[in-house]
């Protein structure tokens, strides 16, 4: 995958296809540790420990219409790849959380890409769904919760009508991609 918005789309769709109803999305860069981390949560399925044991081979997988699952395995790959780690923490009945850290000045490290493309594609194509973002990318915090956004809108739009997709586009504007 080019950049690492594409690996959390990916993560995502798995968490919404484990039945997950709220996914929290945290990118968190640490300039003086060199560090950046991408967390995932969800409140899906979860995985029992024997599938969170193979949750990285990509023969594993629990999808029927395909062998193989490349997400986590491809995520974790690029992690390593830029002096990294991934760690999936699961728990049936509770959920996922994945945990991926890179080097930020790693040569090999994927740039973040456009995570407010892959925020909104998520939303347009999960809109009975709840996300939660944070990053704090350069020197801008960016906060989508689409719990307080449904408040908000007090049932006059719906979460994936145009006009509000539009809007949380526009909190990306000026977002570091590197």
């Amino acid at each position: 995958m080019e950049d690492l918005s594409l690996h959390v789309l990916d993560v995502v769709e798995n968490a919404t296809r484990a039945g997950a109803t709220l996914i929290e999305i945290e990118i968190r860069e640490d300039k003086s540790k060199d560090l950046l981390q991408i967390a995932i949560r969800d409140n899906g399925r979860g995985m029992d420990t024997h599938m969170l044991k193979r949750a990285t081979d990509p023969f594993a997988t629990t999808r029927t219409t395909r062998r193989v699952g490349l997400g986590l395995p491809l995520l974790e790959q690029a992690a390593k790849e830029a002096g990294g780690h991934l760690l999936i923490e699961s728990e049936p009945k509770r959920g996922t959380r994945v945990l991926a850290t890179f080097q930020m000045s790693h040569v090999d490290r994927r740039p973040v890409g456009d995570m407010g493309a892959t925020l909104t594609t998520l939303i347009m194509g999960n809109p009975d769904r709840d996300f939660v973002y944070f990053s704090n990318l350069g020197k801008e915090e960016i906060e989508v919760d689409t719990r307080s956004i449904r408040r908000e809108l007090d049932g006059s739009l719906r979460i994936d009508d145009p006009a509000v997709i539009s809007l949380i586009k526009e909190l990306f504007k000026n977002s570091p991609r590197n």
